[in-house]
Parts: C-alpha cells; sequence; structure tokens
C-alpha cells in the first residue's frame, strides 16, 4: 500500500529536483565512493531504556542510491543533530516495526522538516502493514493536529509485506516475518545495493526467518539484548552465536543490547555498535 501525505508528486519543481540529487550522497569524499558501496553510522545503538546512555536504535546508511535511515527511533533527532547529520540528505526511512523506540522519532522528523530544516524534497518511510495508521496516530498523540496539516514536501509511505521483495527509491529490501510482540507484523530487512548485502534482524526471539534474511550478507546488525537468558520476543547473544554459522554472513554487528550484555561485551568475539561507530561495507 502506498499512501501519499502532502502535495502530489507531480508538483515537484527543478528546483526541488536538483536539491533532492545533492541531498543523496552527503558525503561525497573518495574514501566513500572509491573503497564502498556503503558507509553505515551508527547513530543510535540502544535498547527501549536508553541503558548505558545509549540513544534509540537509528542507523544511518550512505550509497551512492541515497542516503536512508534504518529505524528512527525517539531520540532519532538528538541523534542527528549530534553526529552532525543533516535531516534533509534523508531521502528514505525504513522502519522495521512500531515500537517507539524504533518507530517514535518520525513524528518529531516529519515536523522538523516541516519547521526547521525547511524541507521540499519528498521524504518516503516504508515499513510494516499497520505503518500509515500507526504513524498518524502518532502524529495526534504527539502534536495534535499534526498529521492532516499542508506541508511544503510529500510524505510517501509504502507498507512492505513479508517475503515480497520491492524497490524503493532504487534500494531493493526484501522484508521477512519476525517474531515481536508489537501490534502489527514485525520485520527484519535485507537490503541489496549493488552488489553487497546488508541485513537487520530489527527486534525479534529466534526465528528461522533470520537465516534467510541474513543469508550471505556483506554486514548483520544484530539485535543481542541479552547474553544468554532468553527474554520473550528478544533476541539472545548465546541463541544467536549458535545460529550464526546457518546464517553465514561476513561481518556481524550486535546492537540493541541490554546491561548484561553491555556487562559482557568485550568478551565476545563479534563486534558491538557503539553510537557513532561508522562501517564500510
Amino acid at each position: 500500500m502506498v499512501e501519499l501525505w502532502g502535495r502530489h508528486r507531480s508538483e515537484r519543481t527543478a528546483a526541488d529536483s536538483a536539491r533532492a540529487a545533492r541531498a543523496d550522497w552527503p558525503d561525497r569524499s573518495p574514501r566513500v565512493m572509491v573503497r564502498a558501496a556503503m558507509l553505515v553510522r551508527f547513530l543510535g545503538t540502544g535498547d527501549a531504556f536508553g541503558s548505558a546512555g545509549r540513544l534509540n536504535t537509528c542507523i544511518l546508511v550512505q550509497a551512492t542510491v541515497g542516503t536512508f535511515l534504518i529505524d528512527c527511533g525517539a531520540s532519532a533527532m538528538i541523534a542527528l543533530r549530534r553526529f552532525g547529520v543533516e535531516p534533509n540528505a534523508v531521502r528514505t526511512i525504513f522502519v522495521s516495526h512500531l515500537h517507539g523506540d524504533h518507530f517514535g522519532g518520525l513524528p518529531f522528523l516529519v515536523l522538523d522538516a516541516q519547521f526547521y530544516s525547511k524541507r521540499t524534497v519528498p521524504l518516503t518511510v516504508a515499513g510494516p502493514p499497520g505503518l500509515g495508521e500507526r504513524l498518524h496516530a502518532a502524529m495526534e498523540v504527539s502534536f495534535p493536529g499534526s498529521s492532516t496539516v499542508t506541508r511544503a514536501f510529500e510524505v510517501e509511505l509504502m507498507e512492505l509485506e513479508p517475503r515480497r521483495p520491492a524497490e524503493v527509491n532504487g534500494i531493493r529490501v526484501t522484508p521477512y516475518e519476525v517474531v515481536h510482540a508489537c501490534g502489527a507484523p514485525p520485520l527484519a530487512l535485507r537490503f541489496e545495493i549493488e552488489d553487497k548485502v546488508l541485513a537487520y534482524t530489527g527486534d525479534t526471539e529466534w526465528t528461522d526467518a533470520l537465516v534467510d534474511a541474513g543469508r550471505g550478507a556483506d554486514l548483520l546488525i544484530a539485535e543481542a539484548l541479552t547474553h544468554a537468558r532468553r527474554i520473550k520476543y528478544h533476541l539472545s547473544y548465546g541463541d544467536l552465536r549458535r545460529r550464526l554459522p546457518e546464517i553465514g554472513a561476513k561481518r556481524v554487528v550486535l546492537t540493541h543490547m541490554g546491561p548484561d550484555m553491555l556487562a559482557r561485551a568485550a568478551e565476545v568475539p563479534e563486534e558491538t555498535a557503539e553510537d557513532g561507530m561508522e562501517i564500510e561495507v
């Protein structure tokens, strides 16, 4: 399903299109353009409760096809400002599931675009079925009347269907339904850009869908809320570690870590994400 907020795409001006092209790749340094298909920046790596002072999930990906976010947690605008990211450079936002620490920053980002950043180019938000209804509710709860105002830019909402690949602004994404109670189908996401694959588990207890989502990925970003203890609807490092050989990812970075996992992060062989960390893929 595609839903449009704001003015119709046909009303975009030539100046808008030029600005969109410039925004697609804010960092055109040779380091990024020559050596990597993607630059991944972890703007927020925390769990829902900000353990160890970490910000909510928000991952920035800069690629030749455009700049996008994976999840936009409640603290996303703080993260963008803290790490010097121009909000208007973000063309697309992919949402794994509809919990506040993964999509709760969207009302703030949309209103910043309207009032402070003065966005004029379209913003695409793609996520699970129910995204449109939940975002409307979040906008109204946070800022009554904000969901229906006229804006100078278009917001395109796309609801992704599990296991059906989609092309979103030049990015090929395949969602996989996982196991996480959030009132709508939660998704793991597999991105294919040029010849590289980036996979993201979202929040989930172990499910074999993660093997399909992450198979052979150049980079797998995986939840590891706990070290060994199993918590319903969340992934423990122990369960993930046992199944990593089946996934066969070339590189694994752990994120969304709770207190006990953070306390033991130095013991694990996999990389662990931190707010502000950058990775080339």
